[in-house]
């Protein structure tokens, strides 16, 4: 089987994924994509937390979003001084 045949494979495979359709988690080493289709495509990407990519991702998004409200809060305490 080739790569993009087993990524689709995983991709397919319940067990892979876990939770509620619109926030499915997704979970398989054997899927070498950091990125994959959620269950309904249509709802857009999430991250195949399988690879080490995926775990760098999330680690980068949760990262940033303390960093803008910190941002925020700064401009808005400049601002009111």
């Amino acid at each position: 089987m080739n790569e993009k045949k087993i990524n689709q494979h995983e991709w397919e495979n319940p067990d892979n994924w876990s939770g509620p359709d619109w926030m499915a988690v997704y979970f398989s080493k054997k899927d070498s994509r950091c990125w994959v289709p959620k269950k309904k495509p249509w709802m857009g990407w999430t991250i195949n937390l399988g690879q080490i990519c995926g775990i760098y991702w999330l680690i980068a998004i949760v990262g940033f979003l303390p960093t803008i409200i910190v941002a925020i809060g700064v401009v808005i305490y400049i601002l009111i001084k």
